[in-house]
């Protein structure tokens, strides 16, 4: 039987990340961040001091000079974003790159570069992909779509448990305000905006567990398995 492609779309901080990577390791399949990809786009144009305005400068960037690939940690199993070769994983996670990626991913050069990069990388299937515009943009054709969503305030409260765990302490209200402003800005951007693909099976997160949100998202898998296994019987029984 073929291997699927899952897209899993939705706000920030809904828990698309650790579902999918989960979901990923139960199927045995590829994992894919998306939004990883983004925030490394993000952190190149910080770091190298160049606006997000100058698309002259952006373009070569996005031409010449990022270059992103995702590498396996052997000791946590994770995979982890590589800008330029380095892994840059902690980095792209922080409060500045948080307040800046929605800027970033609204540029249309941008996205499509990214897109570009993500179909290539999904073409073999057996992929679980998250983001904004997988399941409409990226791959349309995807056989589960879950899109989630949560109340803003436990998003952010989940946001903030996370930079704490990573050293960084952020007061709630800046970072409501923050997902706020993003998820303004990924809805009404002109390019792929964030919206909910209509064959997308909704999965609010607001109070359900991981474990909840992953066996959600695996009993969608099974059953569109079992619809293709039932639609390929169906053919070899009609010839």
């Amino acid at each position: 039987m073929k291997n699927l492609v899952i897209a899993i779309d939705g706000y920030s901080s809904c828990g698309k990340s650790t579902t999918a990577k989960a979901v990923a390791a139960a199927l045995h399949y590829a994992y894919l961040d998306t939004g990883a990809m983004y925030r490394g786009v993000t952190l190149f144009l910080l770091e190298n001091s160049i606006a997000f305005d100058d698309m002259a400068r952006v373009e070569h960037a996005l031409r010449d000079d990022i270059h992103i690939s995702f590498k396996r940690n052997r000791r946590t199993g994770r995979n982890e974003l590589c800008l330029n070769d380095s892994i840059r994983e902690d980095d792209i996670r922080q409060m500045r790159i948080s307040n800046s990626v929605s800027e970033v991913s609204v540029i249309p050069q941008v996205r499509h570069a990214m897109v570009a990069q993500q179909q290539r990388m999904g073409r073999k299937r057996g992929v679980v992909m998250d983001g904004r515009d997988i399941g409409t943009t990226v791959f349309p054709d995807a056989e589960v779509k879950i899109f989630m969503t949560a109340e803003v305030e436990i998003r952010a409260r989940r946001r903030q448990e996370e930079l704490a765990a990573k050293g960084e302490h952020v007061e709630l209200a800046a970072i409501i305000e923050n997902l706020r402003k993003r998820d303004h800005i990924d809805s009404t951007r002109a390019e792929s905006p964030l919206r909910r693909a209509a064959d997308a099976v909704l999965l609010d997160t607001t109070h359900i567990t991981i474990t909840e949100q992953v066996d959600f998202v695996l009993d969608k898998v099974s059953s569109a398995l079992f619809a293709a296994y039932a639609h390929k019987l169906s053919g070899q029984l009609g010839e």
